[in-house]
C-alpha cells in the first residue's frame, strides 16, 4: 500500500511503514503541510495492526531534515501570525505510538530534522551526516531537542551543542549515543535498517510496544515506581496465546508465529 502527498510519501511494506519527507530542494525543511503530513502518518502507522515498525527517512540524500523552514517562518512572521512552530504536536510517545521507529539519516538532520529523529527510537547514519541544534543563532528555542537531548547523551555534548548551535559529525554523534550505527553510504544505509527491521519483527509484537512504553513512560522515574509501572503490563503480555508461542518455538527450534494476541 502506497500513500502519497506533495511533501510526505508513506509506503507500507512487509508490515513495515515506510515514512519519507519529500522536500528535497528545501532540504526537507518542516513547513506546516509537511509537520501535519508527517503526523497524519505517523497516526496511520499507530492505528494498523499489521504494522509492527516504521522508518522515517528523508527524499534527495542531502538531508534528513534541516530543521523548521525558516523562509515560512519569516513570512508568517511578516503576516502577524505567531502560531508555534512546525514540529509542534509531534511527541508521538504521548500520541500513545508504541511501536518501534527508525531513524535512516543520510545528509544534515539539525534543528527540528534532529528533534525527529529524536522521537524516533534508533538511529542509523550515513558517515557525511551531520547533526545539530543551530536555532540560538536564529533567536529561536528549539523544543523535543532542548528537553530530551541531554537525556539521550552526555549532559556536557548536550549543551556544547545547544548552547554553540554548531554541527557534529556521525562519528562523534556515533560515540556519544545520539546514534547506534554509522554506514558508509545511502544504500548500506537502507540494508542495515532493513536488517535492524527483521530483527525486531523477530520479537513479539506485543511484548516490544510494551517495552517501549514501559521505557518512555518510566524512564523519568525512580526504578521502583518503573518497576510498579512495569508490573501489570508484563502481567497482561505473560498471559497471552504469544507468551505460549515463545517458548514452544525455542523448545521446538522453530520461528515463533506471533498472533498479538
Amino acid at each position: 500500500m502506497v500513500i502519497s502527498t506533495s511533501t510526505v510519501l508513506y509506503e507500507k511494506k512487509n508490515n513495515v511503514a515506510y515514512i519519507t519527507l519529500n522536500r528535497p530542494d528545501s532540504l526537507n525543511a518542516l513547513n506546516r503541510e509537511l509537520s501535519g503530513g508527517l503526523v497524519e502518518a505517523i497516526e496511520d502507522f499507530r492505528d494498523d495492526p499489521e504494522m509492527q515498525l516504521a522508518v522515517v527517512t528523508g527524499a534527495g540524500g542531502r538531508a534528513f531534515s534541516a530543521g523548521m523552514d525558516l523562509k515560512e517562518r519569516a513570512s508568517l512572521d511578516s503576516a502577524g501570525d505567531r502560531r508555534v512552530g512546525a514540529t509542534t504536536g509531534l511527541t508521538w510517545a504521548d500520541r500513545g505510538v508504541f511501536k518501534p521507529i527508525i531513524a535512516a539519516i543520510d545528509g544534515f538532520c539539525v534543528a527540528g530534522g534532529l528533534e525527529v529523529s529524536l522521537q524516533c527510537d534508533i538511529r542509523v547514519a550515513t558517515k557525511k551526516s551531520q547533526f545539530g541544534l543551530p536555532e540560538p543563532r536564529w533567536s529561536i528555542l528549539a523544543g523535543y531537542g532542548l528537553h530530551n537531548l541531554s537525556r539521550m547523551v552526555p549532559l556536557g555534548e548536550a549543551l556544547y551543542m545547544q548552547l554553540t548551535g554548531r554541527r557534529i559529525d556521525s562519528d562523534r554523534a556515533y560515540r556519544i549515543g545520539l546514534i547506534q550505527e554509522v554506514v558508509e553510504d545511502r544504500d548500506a544505509l537502507f540494508k542495515e535498517v532493513d536488517r535492524i527491521a527483521e530483527e525486531i519483527k523477530m520479537c513479539a509484537p506485543l511484548a516490544v510496544q510494551s517495552i517501549k512504553r514501559i521505557v518512555y513512560q518510566g524512564r523519568n522515574l525512580p526504578v521502583e515506581y518503573s518497576m510498579k509501572l512495569s508490573g501489570p503490563i508484563a502481567q497482561i503480555v505473560g498471559d497471552t496465546e504469544d507468551a505460549i508461542e515463545g517458548p514452544k518455538a525455542f523448545s521446538e527450534k522453530r520461528r515463533p508465529q506471533w498472533k498479538m494476541r
